[in-house]
């Protein structure tokens, strides 16, 4: 019997597939930087192309270094970069346009005109989102107004549409399933939560063909199985999840209350509220958090747009520093008299702001700021921002007054920015052994659908802790800093207005 599983991890500057074995231990690893593209202010593409190749290129990889042939894989499960949109043509395959990354702010013009149109509530209520341009919705719009054709052929049913995960699943499957899970969709604006159906007025008010979206199912499902010349041997897929959806997954929180924070080019904290849709009074996200079984596990979530893209623009940007290693010594290593705050609004801000026109700002800054005191503030930002999401949350929902804050992600490897982090919240901190959550998750869903994983109970059992960082800070101190911060967030949300103002007729 097949014992081993193959988590495809499709993110924003990379992809890459990881082999699980039967005890959930990874031994077949393959990356690939995905290059991203950046045709005019705020706007951000990559080419669809680039992921797949990548996507293939990293699972050959993987399965390679692990010596494993594609018959001994029990089935495949696939991973992220959620809202990134690609429309392609079902003829050939081919996307008729480079996809456009959950980042871009290209649409923030038509989300204004919808809210004029006075549907936001209604967006809202189905949806559990805000009107932004974060969100799939107006990607397929632009891509269908603004590509020659393109809106012909979509009403001719030449054209579909999807996530990152609906792209991958036609490649992988030789054209035979246009499908995603209740995750991605819920993610689209175009997916009444509740429900859990695409939804006709939705679909009306964003002017996307319903016809162009892909079905949805659950979370653990039959996503149909790969073509036989792709990988060696026809692989079951099985699991699909958006890659925050996943994290929460794989670090196992599958009760109401528990929650989880990734750190990678953003930052997003989901946590479960169970079957209790909670709709937001501070600008949280009301999101599906997994569906298994038919069952609908729903979720507060908090996004940040900038976290570790914080430190690459130090890295590669100013060029103060060679690997993103170096920030948390620096950190430590930084002048504590200084009271630097970064606001890293590059692309936006997003929960619990939503300013799309808002672009990054440094305050303190004097003669004697230097690399270091850059980096600390760059890392402090990423705590800041998680402090205004769980505050947001707990205003929500009081029933997370006291939750333990799960974390993964490329930055929590460095000890001095979890123990800021538990300094500003005012909460412990937990990063599990095994930082690879995302893909965990994904590798659970499929696996456990394929019959060689445990159940929810065994897996959540099999979490393992390997640090704790408890808050330390005098709270003067804490109250101190955090002042700072919304200071700064206010000057900068200042600035994008009065830009705005400027810049109207």
């Amino acid at each position: 019997m097949p014992e081993t599983i193959l988590a495809l991890d499709q993110g924003t500057t990379s992809s890459r597939a990881l082999l699980f074995n039967s005890e959930l231990k990874v031994i077949g690893l393959g990356q690939e930087e995905l290059p991203q593209h950046y045709p005019a202010s705020g706007w951000v593409e990559h080419d669809a192309e680039d992921i797949w190749r990548g996507t293939i290129e990293t699972a050959r990889t993987a399965l390679k270094k692990a010596d494993v042939a594609a018959a001994r894989v029990a089935a495949i499960g696939i991973t992220n970069q959620r809202e990134t949109t690609v429309v392609w043509d079902w003829r050939t395959g081919k996307p008729i346009h480079k996809a456009i990354v959950w980042q871009d702010r290209r649409t923030a013009d038509v989300c204004e005109r919808i809210k004029g149109d006075g549907v936001e509530s209604l967006v809202s209520e189905r949806t559990g989102l805000v009107l932004d341009p974060y969100f799939s919705a107006t990607k397929i719009a632009w891509l269908l107004d603004h590509v020659e054709g393109a809106r012909a052929a979509a009403e001719a049913g030449h054209l579909l549409a999807g996530t990152v995960d609906s792209f991958l699943i036609w490649r992988l499957t030789g054209g035979k399933a246009h499908l995603t899970d209740a995750t991605n969709a819920s993610r689209t604006s175009l997916f009444d939560i509740r429900k859990n159906t695409w939804d006709d007025d939705l679909c009306r008010i964003f002017r996307v063909p319903r016809a162009l979206l892909p079905e949805v199912r659950d979370c653990a499902a039959d996503f149909g199985a790969t073509d036989p010349a792709l990988l060696g041997a026809a692989i079951p897929i099985r699991g699909v999840a958006g890659d925050q959806q996943s994290a929460l997954i794989g670090q196992g929180c599958f009760t109401p209350g528990m929650m989880k924070s990734t750190y990678g080019t953003g930052c997003f904290a989901v946590l479960n509220t169970g079957s209790e849709l909670v709709r937001s009074k501070n600008r949280l996200l009301s999101t599906i958090g997994f569906r298994l079984d038919g069952e609908t596990a729903y979720a507060l979530e908090g996004s940040i747009f900038v976290a570790g893209a914080a430190v690459q623009w130090l890295r590669d940007g100013l060029k103060v520093l060679k690997s993103a290693a170096e920030t948390g010594p620096m950190a430590a290593a930084a002048d504590a008299e200084q009271n630097v705050y970064m606001v890293p609004g590059f692309v936006g801000l997003g929960a619990p702001h939503w300013e799309p026109r808002a672009r990054g700002a440094l305050f303190g800054l004097t003669r004697a700021t230097g690399p270091a005191e850059l980096a600390r503030a760059a890392l402090e930002s990423v705590c800041y921002q998680t402090c205004d999401l769980l505050n947001a949350m707990r205003g929500d929902w009081p029933a997370c007054a006291n939750v333990v804050l799960r974390v993964d992600g490329g930055m929590v490897a460095s000890d001095w920015t979890m123990q800021f982090l538990a300094d500003v919240l005012a909460a412990r901190v937990d990063r599990p052994t095994m930082l690879e959550t995302t893909a965990l998750g994904a590798a659970w869903l499929a696996g456990h659908k394929a019959g060689v994983l445990p159940d929810r109970e065994g897996f959540q059992k099999s979490w393992q802790l390997d640090r704790s960082f408890l808050p330390a800070m005098a709270p003067d101190e804490r109250a101190r800093r955090y002042a700072g911060w919304r200071s700064a967030v206010a000057a900068t949300l200042a600035h994008a207005a009065a830009e705005t103002g400027r810049q109207s007729p």
